[in-house]
Formats: C-alpha cells, sequence, structure tokens
C-alpha cells in the first residue's frame, strides 16, 4: 500500500539546501496501467551549485522538475525549496523556471510580454535589464508569435529573471536555439553561477553539461543512477582511450599480452590501428612509441560515453 505524501510546513528554514527531494515518488495511471515516473528520488542541492540532469527520455527529469517546482504534488516523499515548499517559493519569486511547455501571448510584442508580466512581480524596473540579459533587444518589438522557437526560450528565460530568483530551474533551455544564441544564453548563465545563483538544468545537449555543470545527476527509470562532480563522472569509465598505427603483426601479439593486464579495460584493432582503454595511458603510449607506432592519439573519456554507460538497458 502507497503511503500518503507528507505535507510540508510553509516556515522557510534559515541554512536550508537549495533544493531538498526527499523519497520522492510519483505515479500515473492506475492498475496495470500505473506507471512509476519517478521512483524514491533523494536529492539535495546546496546553495549556489550548478548542477545537470540528464537521462534519455522517460527518465523521469521533466516529472522531477515538476514536483520541485509545485507544479506536480509527489505520491509519496518530500520536495522542498530554500526550506519552504515549492510553492511558496515561487509565489515569493525566489524560485523560477524556464520550461519547455507553457504558451506566450501571440499578439503580444517581446517587450510588452516581459513589462506585463514584470508589473505582475512588482519588477517593472527591471524590464531594461533583463531584455538584454535575455538578448532580446533586437526583436523587442516583434510579436511573440512571429519569434521562433528559440526566441521564444529567450523570452522565457527573461521571465524567470524578472523575479530575481535565488534558484533557476531550466528544463531543455536552449531546446530551437542557433549555435550563437546558446553561445550567449550560457554566457549570462555563467554569470548568473558566478553572483551564486543555485542552478538546476535538464538538456539533452551532453556539451552543455560537460562545460557548465559543476556536478552532474543522471536519471534512468525513474531513479537516480549517479550523481557526483561532472569531471568524476566522465573518469568513470576508467582510464583514457590510447589508439596507433601499427603494423597487424604486432598488434596481435600486443592484444594477448593486453588481455591480462590489470590496467587495460577495452581492446579493439582494426586492420593496423590499435585501440585500448587503460588507466596507464601515459606509460602505454611510451610502450607504443617504443614499439614504432605511429599517429599516436590519446582521448579523456567524454560524458557521453559515461552516460551510455549508466543509461544503457540491462536485463
Amino acid at each position: 500500500m502507497s503511503q500518503p505524501a507528507v505535507v510540508a510546513t510553509d516556515h522557510p528554514q534559515t541554512g536550508a539546501p537549495a533544493v531538498e527531494l526527499t523519497g520522492v515518488v510519483r505515479r500515473f495511471g492506475h492498475g496495470t496501467n500505473r506507471v512509476v515516473a519517478v521512483d524514491r528520488v533523494d536529492l539535495r542541492i546546496e546553495r549556489g551549485e550548478v548542477v545537470a540532469l540528464l537521462g534519455p527520455n522517460g527518465a523521469g527529469k521533466t516529472t522531477t522538475i515538476d514536483v520541485l517546482l509545485g507544479l506536480s504534488e509527489p505520491d509519496e516523499g518530500t520536495a522542498r525549496v530554500l526550506g519552504t515548499d515549492p510553492r511558496h517559493a515561487v509565489a515569493a519569486g525566489r524560485l523560477a523556471a524556464v520550461l519547455q511547455t507553457g504558451g506566450l501571448l501571440s499578439d503580444l510584442t517581446v517587450r510588452e510580454t516581459v513589462s506585463v508580466v514584470a508589473g505582475l512581480h512588482g519588477a517593472s524596473g527591471r524590464v531594461a535589464e533583463v531584455i538584454d540579459r535575455a538578448d532580446l533587444g533586437a526583436i523587442a518589438r516583434r510579436r511573440v508569435g512571429k519569434c521562433s522557437g528559440g526566441e521564444k526560450q529567450r523570452v522565457k528565460f527573461a521571465l524567470a529573471l524578472l523575479p530575481d530568483p535565488d534558484v533557476l530551474v531550466l528544463d531543455e533551455p536552449t531546446a530551437g536555439m542557433d549555435v550563437t544564441a546558446r553561445r550567449r544564453f550560457w554566457e549570462a548563465m555563467r554569470a548568473d553561477a558566478d553572483a551564486g545563483r543555485t542552478i538546476l538544468f535538464a538538456t539533452h545537449y551532453l556539451e552543455e553539461a560537460e562545460q557548465f555543470a559543476r556536478r552532474t545527476v543522471v536519471m534512468n527509470h525513474g531513479r537516480v543512477v549517479a550523481d557526483g562532480a561532472t569531471a568524476r563522472l566522465r573518469a568513470s569509465l576508467g582510464g583514457r582511450t590510447v589508439s596507433a598505427t601499427m603494423p597487424p603483426a604486432d598488434i596481435a601479439v600486443l592484444i594477448d599480452e593486453l588481455r591480462t593486464d590489470p590496467a587495460v579495460g577495452e581492446v579493439s584493432a582494426d586492420a593496423d590501428r590499435l585501440t585500448v582503454r587503460t588507466t596507464a595511458s601515459d606509460v602505454f603510449a611510451g610502450r607504443l612509441l617504443s614499439l614504432g607506432a605511429t599517429d599516436l592519439e590519446i582521448v579523456a573519456p567524454t560524458l557521453e560515453s559515461a552516460f551510455t554507460s549508466l543509461t544503457e538497458d540491462q536485463s
């Protein structure tokens, strides 16, 4: 039998973490059609952290974000932001979000949209600032209905900045943006992070997580399957990949030797090209060069390879 969700008190706690999810469960459907979208997720983010939330489609990222923003109640567990209920954090302007979903009024211009929402927040004096921060100056007079998908995301970003929130949640924030817009967006986010704002962002662009997030959380099938420093997660596959060109006969001899080497993970060969993943890349590279290898390359593991390893289906 499922347990009722614990109701968090509405009083903010001094020194509380920016985000704290404890045992969060979220289900959809009934009977044989019931789906557990989020399965006992625990997540604690301290103030000032920048965290990437990764996972394949259906991993539970968006549902977790909905709970975090107070858009959805957990069936079990608790969600708190800055020590209080997420809905109170939103109402107080301390928590804001840029979401994929959610409509904008197409007949208003970009500036009118920002101005109207600024009035609701009592932040009319911040209109010019957030338009500049979101790089909307060139399209401020354009009707929202005439904006591209990426431009609409930038409008949502401007709206999220209006209350000057302590915690900013981004769900696929650069979807639809071109390369230049994405670069400018992350430049603005780096400035926010350096100023101490807490940022949690979900993205399908693994290079964004690798370049921007100091910590990465990976979800799969509704659960957190990895949580740690991005660089450490990237290195979790165990070493670098060393590849070089050699005579096939020498490669055959090396492969037999390497299969018993504890510092070697994977070994593969394609004609005259040997590829090895090893925790002793410098030593192994030196050995290959001494044997006359050419065109030698050493590549560090990528976040993409770690992500694939962590989320691939297992029987």
